[in-house]
């Protein structure tokens, strides 16, 4: 081979071996700034090249410098463009952003990290260099991010009369600090405590020992009265139990609209995470009832605080956010109607309810729950048999079919529908037995009258009077309730047992009181019980129910029924009205049967109604509508006109 060839075989060979030497690429400092921007989004340094001269890992270091930011989110952090120094430094600028809770004032920032690369080392990747002013400019060695709150002021529930219903009251926080107590008598004074105040005794232990070694676990909150004066001496010989003052909102007394208002308290981890980043720990929310329902409204916007703190504890802040006091809701209630309607109810062992409506306007004045409901919602939720105050909207619907208060219809002792018999109350007067006016059949609740007219009144009559009587008619109440059903279609006995508020029959005292308010009105009433935020809640629709068919409920049959109700109280069975002060009375018995125990067990009710003032008294586990409802209903109007 010549020397020509040769150095051009050698060459080949040169230049082919290049690619192994000359062609290992370079690592990029973007590319590393942007994994690193990646890890301090998700909290964790683990997994990138970092430097430190503190001797503690960078990722130690950043969990311990954003512990006491939670339950914040994670932040969003970004690269900016690297700059480049020289081939072995480099820096960029980070982009912060922590998504603050509740509020479009987010925590933002920017920070510089800092890049070096050793090019001689078998691991030139660039690398981090680690300082805490990488998480926020400001902080040093030593210092930490801080979370602090600040509670917004829960804004109050309001009466109609625009005084507060619900306002700040002072109470006593009771329960114990575990902080002064070793652990072998955190069991015994838990259960001391629990013992003292009637609590599950065992439940509270659990709680206790469940708590932070610092914690002071809540055992009750008691109002600063009368019946607790002197809590602080019952529990002074137990150790660690300690009664601390403060304020909560609260209603008038410990019953007053318990049901409806419901209560306020500390957020449970359960109700933070279901609040999408909302909350946060130590906030105050409505735990049950209007409270809960309205609590946006009510909560306002907590306001926080993030702080640089020092390694003596002292706080510095950084970015914060003023907390939004919230809007009052109010209500119709009149304070004292609720107050005496919670009193009338107070030694009735069964399930018991009082509603009020002013027939004017619709307003809702009390919706009082006896202690036998045991905190269920009676008054605006209770489902029943209406019983023989539904024979309102069954005179209504056989007005409509010609008769008049005077019409003669048969009042026999029983009457067979389909081979079930169907009799009068067994305190029947056996002189309004026979033929008699419309307005006695009605005053002396006759039974089989009404039952007679099944040929007369269909199914569907029926449901459109009591519609129009607003049994059954969505409402904008502003809470939930169940407004009633009539069915429209029922035959044979089931029709008839409907024409005496039997059968499928089923209405809530709320219900009942808007009929009789209807009545009172001479058009029908469409209740309401929330001025503020209020909107249609029923339990048989919301606020995409279609609009109910207007009434046509006229004057002239209003006062028709006005008449006949005047006649049960002259007449029948609400005589216990008939000396009350004030505008005459008028009334409508109702007993209604139950279960299927021999004999049957029985809802007593009775409907009242006395100038601008509709109501009803239900009573679960009755008597008859005149003996169990009607003394309870001259106590709240008697109350009501005093």
């Amino acid at each position: 081979m010549g020397k020509k060839k040769l150095l051009a075989a050698a060459a080949v060979v040169s230049v082919s071996l290049l690619p192994l030497t000359a062609c290992r690429s370079e690592p990029d400092p973007q590319q590393a700034a942007e994994d690193i921007a990646a890890a301090l989004s998700a909290l964790d340094l683990s997994q990138v090249p970092f430097d430190s001269d503190s001797g503690t890992s960078p990722d130690t270091e950043l969990q311990d410098i954003t512990a006491a930011l939670s339950p914040l989110p994670d932040p969003a952090v970004t690269a900016g463009e690297v700059s480049k120094e020289d081939p072995a430094t480099a820096s960029v600028e980070l982009d912060w952003t922590w998504d603050l809770p509740d509020t479009d004032d987010d925590f933002t920032y920017t920070t510089t990290l800092r890049l070096d690369r050793d090019e001689d080392a078998d691991d030139d990747r660039w690398r981090g260099r680690w300082h805490p002013s990488l998480v926020h400019p400001v902080l040093a060695d030593g210092h930490v991010l801080q979370l602090q709150t600040y509670g917004a002021d829960r804004a109050e529930i309001l009466g109609g009369d625009g005084q507060p219903l619900v306002t700040d009251r002072p109470v006593w926080r009771v329960g114990l600090d575990k902080s002064t107590l070793g652990l072998d008598a955190l069991g015994a004074s838990a259960r001391a405590l629990a013992a003292e105040l009637g609590l599950d005794p065992e439940a509270y232990a659990a709680q206790v020992e469940a708590n932070g070694p610092q914690a002071f676990v809540e055992a009750i909150v008691l109002r600063q009265d009368d019946e607790n004066a002197g809590i602080e001496e019952r529990i002074a010989g137990i150790p660690g139990a300690v009664a601390l003052p403060t304020t909560r909102e609260l209603a008038p007394t410990r019953t007053f609209a318990r049901t409806l208002i419901g209560s306020v308290g500390e957020a449970t981890a359960e109700v933070i995470e279901e609040s999408d980043g909302e909350l946060l720990p130590g906030s105050q929310v409505g735990l049950s009832g209007l409270q809960r329902q309205y609590d946006d409204q009510l909560r306002g916007t907590d306001g926080l605080a993030i702080m640089d703190v020092g390694p003596d504890g002292t706080p510095s802040p950084l970015h914060q956010v003023d907390p939004v006091a919230g809007e009052p809701v109010q209500l119709t209630l009149d304070a004292r109607l609720q107050t005496l309607a919670e009193e009338v109810l107070a030694e009735e062992p069964s399930a018991s309810a009082i509603v009020a409506v002013r027939p004017s306007t619709g307003e809702v004045l009390a919706a009082g729950n006896g202690p036998g409901s045991e905190g269920q919602q009676t008054a605006l939720l209770g489902q029943y048999p209406a019983g023989s105050t539904l024979k309102i909207a069954t005179s209504l619907a056989m007005l409509r079919g010609g008769a008049t208060a005077d019409t003669t219809v048969q009042c026999p002792a029983e009457v067979s529908v389909d081979g079930r018999r169907f009799g009068n109350a067994s305190t029947y007067p056996p002189a309004f037995v026979g033929d008699i006016p419309l307005r006695q059949a009605f005053a002396q609740s006759c039974n089989t009258a009404f039952i007679n007219a099944a040929d007369e009144v269909s199914q569907q009559q029926l449901a459109d009077a009591a519609a129009d009587l607003g049994i059954g008619v969505e409402a904008p109440l502003g809470t939930d309730a169940f407004f009633g059903a009539v069915p429209a279609e029922a035959d044979g006995t089931d029709h008839a047992a409907s024409l005496i508020g039997q059968g499928q029959v089923l209405v809530s005292p709320l219900a009942m009181a808007v009929a009789a308010a209807s009545v009172a009105a001479g058009e029908r009433v469409s209740p309401v019980l929330v001025r503020t935020g209020g909107s249609t809640e029923g339990t048989d629709g919301g606020e995409d129910a279609e609009a109910p068919a207007a009434s046509k409920l006229t004057a002239e049959e209003a006062s028709v029924l006005q008449d006949m109700m005047r006649a049960v109280v002259t007449d029948g069975g609400g005589q216990v009205l008939l000396d009350l002060p004030g505008a005459p009375a008028g009334a409508k018995t109702g007993t209604a049967e139950f279960g299927n125990e021999t004999p049957p067990r029985t809802h007593a009710w009775f409907a009242a109604t006395q100038g601008d003032l509709a109501a009803v008294v239900f009573v679960e586990e009755g008597e008859l509508g005149s003996t169990s409802g009607g003394p309870l209903m001259r106590a709240f109007l008697a109350g009501a006109a005093g």
